[in-house]
């Protein structure tokens, strides 16, 4: 028993100092520069795994008064709505009504613990800690927000909620009449009638999800151009498996739902957390963001934008992009690793791309007609810190085509705390880019700036 007492003890202590060593901001800094790490052919340095993880998470402090981000020449922002509750997403309905889901990670399971070994124990109890601190700790709303800008000003008057004891929601789509809902642990559809303020029909289960620690528990949802199938993200359970590869089962993918019967396949795997979803609208490719993999040093791995393939695996957690192998992960899996399909486009290391959208030309200028705008949530495991803002890839012939450009910044302080942190990005009936920003709890409204 003594034993049991001093192992128990030594584990406590290594926890304390880790959170410690951790939440101060230790661990490696960048050596390449930022653009290094961004586009189709990314440098990609050696990994440097350190006892104690790169710690570097922006502190939400929120906006004051009435500040907002910084829009790009030629832009201008706007607040479509204050005074939201950790607003995650945005999904525009055919008459202008703008849904926010207000969302945040749900409770663990009663009894469910952590997964994997003490080390993993250490690491999920820091990331605990390190995400509270960056805004992540709040309890969920667990709704859905509509709202309508009724005279067309950009800011919404009419604000009611449309559906609220919800699981965590993230992703919204309406196919016809029902609009489909991406709960952390299930999806689910309530019927729908053009104008509607509120949803009155308890949602109906359309197919399991898999949850339960939820590492990664946002879904997000798109439904094919004539409405017969949905695409489901499912991020992984943990950083590289070690929580262990059960509870991966169904993870680190994207599933394919007949909207009819809820039958599901798996669509692609290997992506850690796949998160925004977009049909480009020339080729009509489905198209993701995903968040790659922490812990190996600041400049890697790059987080990506990718076309995504019937039946591809793109490699976690046994390589990343492509076949650079990851040694930590056992037992290796040669035979993956050499099928693993390179992403068409790194976005830089740890930006955590979010929301994803293409422009389509309307109430953006000429040079944000063809392209895709990302939300880019902001790193917590690289010195200096990247993404906390929204960017601008621009395409040609259905493919990216160049660096991207800065749409909205200034959501960090002088001293580098978070006053917001963008999430999901959406276009408006008129072309406006939406953007939802979970720390500063607004969707900010962007558009062509006016004639001076």
């Amino acid at each position: 028993m003594k034993v049991s007492n001093i192992a128990v003890s030594s584990l406590v202590s290594m926890a304390a100092v880790a959170a410690a060593l951790a939440l101060a901001g230790c661990g490696e800094a960048a050596k390449l520069p930022p653009e290094a790490t961004i586009g189709p052919r990314p440098q990609l340095a050696q990994p440097n795994r350190t006892l104690i993880p790169t710690v570097n998470v922006a502190t939400a402090v929120g906006w004051s008064d009435a500040a907002g981000p910084k829009a790009a020449d030629g832009l201008r922002v706007n607040a479509l709505a204050r005074g939201l509750d950790h607003p995650r997403w945005v999904y525009t309905l055919p008459n202008g009504d703008v849904l926010v889901a207000e969302s945040n990670k749900p409770p663990k399971p009663e009894g469910s613990g952590d997964g994997g070994g003490p080390m993993a124990k250490i690491r999920n109890w820091v990331m605990g800690k390190v995400m509270s601190r960056a805004g992540a700790g709040v309890p969920s709303p667990n709704r859905i927000t509509l709202l309508r800008d009724a005279d067309g000003d950009g800011a919404a008057e009419v604000r009611h909620v449309f559906l609220s004891n919800l699981s965590s929601p993230f992703g919204m789509a309406l196919v016809g009449n029902e609009l489909f809902i991406a709960n952390a642990d299930a999806l689910v559809k309530v019927p729908y009638t053009e104008g509607q303020t509120s949803a009155s029909a308890t949602p109906t289960l359309v197919t399991p999800l898999p949850a339960g620690i939820n590492h990664h528990w946002t879904k997000n949802v798109i439904a094919n151009p004539d409405g017969t199938k949905l695409y489901v993200t499912v991020g992984s359970n943990s950083n590289i498996g070690e929580n262990g590869l059960a509870a991966e089962e169904g993870r680190a993918a994207i599933w394919e739902v007949d909207v009819k019967t809820g039958t599901k396949r798996l669509f692609a795997s290997g992506l850690r957390n796949p998160n925004g979803l977009a049909w480009h609208p020339e080729t009509k490719a489905l198209w993701t963001v995903v968040n790659e993999r922490d812990e190996i040093g600041s400049d890697l791995v790059p987080d990506y934008l990718t076309s995504v393939k019937d039946g591809a695996f793109y490699g976690w957690p046994w390589s990343y992009f492509g076949g650079h192998v990851d040694a930590r992960v056992t037992p290796q899996k040669p035979d993956l690793v050499a099928k693993a399909v390179v992403p068409d486009y790194a976005l830089g290391s740890h930006v955590a791309p979010l929301g994803l959208v293409f422009s389509d030309g309307r109430g953006m200028p000429a040079e944000f007609a063809s392209g895709a705008f990302i939300g880019e949530h902001g790193s917590w495991n690289r010195k200096p810190k990247s993404g906390y803002k929204v960017v601008f890839v621009p395409f040609i012939g259905g493919n990216p085509s160049g660096p991207p450009v800065d749409v909205l910044t200034g959501f960090l302080t002088a001293d580098e705390k978070a006053q917001g942190r963008p999430v999901g990005v959406a276009l408006d009936k008129n072309g406006a880019l939406l953007v939802a920003d979970d720390v500063g709890n607004v969707v900010w409204r962007v558009t062509r700036a006016k004639p001076q």
